[in-house]
């Protein structure tokens, strides 16, 4: 934090930037497993006051995957994990920013809430955050949220959360006491947000042209479905992630639920900036002003991967320290009447939610004779959206955004609703590949992945392959 302060009091001396005609400046600040849906940003008053009031909160944006360095990168490259082949964990620049007479990008990353890790020996073990001792005593009465699934009576239907018990009051009480250290380590960053802005402040003409953006790398779990703590899984918890935005342009105090992603970020700062986007960006810029939103295309959905194992933080209550058969693809669909989730694993089993009604995932609708809360079909719609996730499991460019392109070349479809049009039923249920599994790899194996590709609608009830 210190080093990051220091770059910006060295930012905002360069008066070469400070007209509101300069190109924009940037402020990204990331924190490190930080939750949207276990409250934690109801303990920062600094964010509420400085970005929820005076910017745009994005509530349906997404990690595409629950995993930091992988998270990281795809925010960094405005590409899909499967294209950036970084799929798990495994200096001086004071002196250029202060001689510099262009627009400033400055990432400021701090540490928490994440977990105090040790790493040697191995493996490695992960302790609850560590705050700073000024803030060691604050919210002694905090607890994890008791929200339908936390530690619910309803067993989980696939992989390994089909195998996880209720948790006992020892470790209810651990996971608070958890939770607690989380909500303490932010109290530090609500102070660096503090600091920051102060110094905006000292030179307004250069916070005019400035736009600021909190978010985190991906979400984290205490106790949701009997989970321990960690992240990587695909539920909302790892992946509806916190992303704010203020600056020129931005509504203030407003909150959109247009779907957005990690992939989107360099895309949305490019266009902001006035950079032509790269045609390998898998992402494309998020309506974030008002002048965008007017003219809003943005795609309504938001894929989402993993490879490899769960890892367990804190005490192993299963007496192991990690979960295999964790890797699986994901697509969430967000549209003005629909809210859904979709999941295949490793192991060929399915998930659907619909989130309109079951906001918390306890109701898993797969192979169920039943309608979503807008009257669909769930075995109509499962065959789209599996669709969906077969076109995005290895897209690339503008496929990634537009993938109803791809399976339907002529242009008659452009989201799910028109996707679901009676006459395109054989299409998805009879002729298109599902997305399937050989075996549960730890990593991104392309021969163990089934199909690769979908198939394209043709008018005449045809179908032919196309190559991504």
């Amino acid at each position: 934090m210190k080093a990051s302060q220091i770059l910006l009091s060295l930012s905002l001396g360069v008066s070469a930037i400070a007209g509101r005609s300069a190109k924009p400046n940037f402020i990204f600040i990331i924190t490190d497993d930080q939750d949207l849906h276990l409250d934690s940003l109801e303990y920062q008053a600094s964010v509420q006051k400085h970005f929820a009031q005076e910017g745009t909160w994005f509530k349906k944006h997404f990690c595409t995957i629950a995993l930091c360095c992988p998270s990281r990168v795809s925010l960094l490259t405005g590409k899909a994990a499967h294209n950036t082949n970084v799929t798990d964990v495994s200096a001086p620049y004071e002196e250029a920013i202060a001689a510099s007479d262009r627009p400033f990008f400055l990432g400021v990353a701090p540490i928490a809430p994440h977990s105090e890790t040790i790493t040697q020996p191995r493996p490695p073990k992960f302790l609850p955050p560590v705050p700073a001792k000024r803030h060691e005593h604050l919210f002694p009465d905090a607890k994890v949220p008791r929200t339908p699934n936390f530690n619910p009576n309803i067993t989980g239907t696939t992989s390994y959360f089909k195998t996880l018990r209720k948790l006992n009051q020892s470790e209810i009480d651990y996971n608070d006491a958890w939770y607690r250290r989380r909500v303490q380590s932010l109290q530090s960053v609500d102070e660096l947000i503090d600091s920051i802005i102060s110094r905006l402040e000292a030179s307004p003409e250069v916070f005019e042209n400035t736009y600021l953006i909190y978010t985190t790398d991906n979400g984290f779990h205490i106790g949701q479905h009997r989970l321990p703590p960690g992240k990587s899984c695909g539920i909302e918890e790892d992946v509806n992630i916190p992303f704010f935005i203020r600056g020129p342009g931005v509504a203030k105090g407003a909150v959109q639920t247009v779907p957005s992603s990690h992939t989107d970020i360099v895309p949305t700062l490019f266009h902001l900036a006035g950079i032509p986007l790269r045609e390998d960006f898998d992402g494309e810029p998020i309506p974030v002003t008002t002048d965008m939103q007017a003219r809003n295309e943005k795609s309504e959905h938001v894929n989402i991967e993993f490879w490899g194992k769960y890892l367990v933080e804190g005490n192993t209550f299963y007496g192991q320290d990690s979960f295999a058969n964790n890797t699986y693809k994901t697509v969430r669909v967000v549209g003005d009447e629909y809210d859904l989730s979709y999941t295949v694993w490793c192991t060929n089993e399915h998930e659907v939610y619909d989130m309109t009604s079951d906001a918390y995932q306890l109701t898993n609708l797969y192979g169920h004779d039943t309608t979503t809360n807008n009257g669909w079909s769930i075995r109509k719609l499962t065959a789209r959206l599996d669709a969906l996730l077969l076109t995005l499991k290895r897209c690339k460019g503008r496929v990634c955004t537009r993938p109803w392109e791809a399976l339907h070349p002529n242009g008659e479809v452009s989201n799910l609703r028109d996707a679901m049009d009676e006459r395109y039923d054989a299409f998805y249920i009879e002729h298109q590949p599902p997305v399937t599994f050989e075996e549960c790899t730890l990593g991104q194996i392309l021969s163990k992945e089934g199909a690769l590709e979908p198939l394209s609608w043709q008018n005449e009830w045809d179908a032919w392959s196309w190559e991504v």
